[in-house]
């Protein structure tokens, strides 16, 4: 009996977790995640009889080495920055958005369409593009609301294979409708719209690099998102929204307005990233050029606890190790796909409950501990 009133005191003052208690979690965690990335990369590396230490130096001299590799840095920035912000708005309020691919297809669509067939002074030009994209974007997370609210489908199912449709139904514009499919081609050839005008072009950030003014736009979406969530009784409504509607409705909150503003806001900034990606980088749309996009996002968020400052810092490691990897491939034999391998790894090693190891190790040292008090007291008793 004394055992069972112990184990329940023991876990009650355990799960109490004090602010050293998670400074020591998020050490073991993050720790314990790099060490076995790095284990991991290493490991692949020299299955392909490369150095992992030359590899690293390639990747940090692909991704920092000169103007033009920390450009290209900045370059994939951007949309990390953006579609790990489309995941932390849903996820926080306990939405499935697992569409972010397609909102980015579908906003990057229309941004070729427009930069393309419309000629219009260039500042009006890219404000038009990345305001349509982001309607775009929340044209397409409508439909995944509408079915969870009215029709009780799950969203997961729903987010997931809007992203296929989204790939299948922009190869067939961009094939059979404008490239005039078969009875034109004879077999059909053409991946991409035509090149966007120059009045549609994001203007470049860094002279001679690849990054644009897509950096500082996703900065500011962050941080919006950032303030949004702390500051904001709008934001404390969005996170109360989670995944049980009707506690949320007895708490006072407007679920559906809520749930559908949730899925509105992560699809127009999803949007928004297609767009903004077509006419800063791409400048055409390029069928499945977001084919990777929606999971590095929701990947950063995951890695970032769903935290939009610690998203940034994330996103710039995420991207540098991307541009790294390119560089890597060109000097020495393995391929960068290696390093997209092992930063999906540490996605996993990210999720393990580390918050749980850490309370049943604390539990076992204050049962020890205890014992030997009552110990130590029984004989002093003796």
């Amino acid at each position: 009996m004394k055992n069972k009133i112990f184990s329940f005191k023991v876990k009650k003052m355990s799960r109490s977790l004090s602010q050293n208690d998670r400074f020591m979690i998020n050490l073991f965690k993050y720790g314990t995640s790099i060490l076995l990335f790095l284990l991991s990369g290493s490991l692949l590396i020299l299955m392909q009889g490369q150095n992992p230490l030359v590899a690293a130096q390639a990747i940090f001299k692909g991704a920092f080495g000169s103007k033009m590799a920390f450009g290209n840095t900045l370059r994939w920035t951007a949309p990390c920055i953006m579609t790990g912000a489309a995941a932390i708005v849903a996820f926080k309020a306990g939405v499935n958005n697992l569409g972010i691919a397609g909102q980015v297809t579908i906003g990057g669509f229309a941004a070729g369409i427009i930069g393309a067939f419309l000629n219009l002074p260039p500042v009006l030009h890219v404000l038009l593009i990345i305001l349509v994209a982001g309607l775009f974007g929340i044209v397409w997370s409508i439909v995944p609301a509408v079915l969870r609210l009215f029709f009780n489908i799950n969203e997961f199912i729903t987010t997931l294979m809007l992203n296929y449709i989204a790939d299948f139904l922009t190869q067939y514009l961009v094939q059979q409708i404008l490239a005039g499919g078969l009875d034109s081609w004879g077999y059909v050839n053409m991946n991409a719209t035509p090149t966007i005008n120059e009045s549609a072009v994001l203007p470049t950030l860094i002279p001679g690099t690849s990054a644009t003014l897509a950096v500082p736009i996703a900065f500011f979406i962050a941080f919006a998102i950032a303030y949004l969530y702390k500051y904001t009784i709008q934001g404390y409504e969005l996170k109360q929204v989670d995944e049980n509607l009707k506690f949320a409705k007895a708490g006072g909150v407007r679920v559906v307005q809520r749930f559908i503003v949730i899925f509105l806001l992560s699809g127009l900034i999803a949007g928004m990233c297609g767009g903004i990606e077509v006419i800063g980088t791409y400048k055409k749309f390029n069928c499945n050029f977001a084919a990777n996009m929606g999971w590095d996002g929701i990947s950063i968020a995951r890695i970032a606890e769903l935290n939009p400052v610690g998203l940034v810092f994330v996103s710039f490691i995420w991207a540098a190790l991307k541009a790294g990897a390119m560089q890597m491939e060109r000097v020495i034999e393995v391929n960068r796909l290696t390093v997209q391998i092992v930063q999906y790894l540490f996605v996993l090693f990210v999720s393990i409950d580390y918050e749980g190891i850490y309370m049943r190790a604390k539990d076992r040292r204050m049962k020890k501990q205890y014992q030997k008090e009552h110990q130590k007291e029984a004989e002093e008793r003796a």
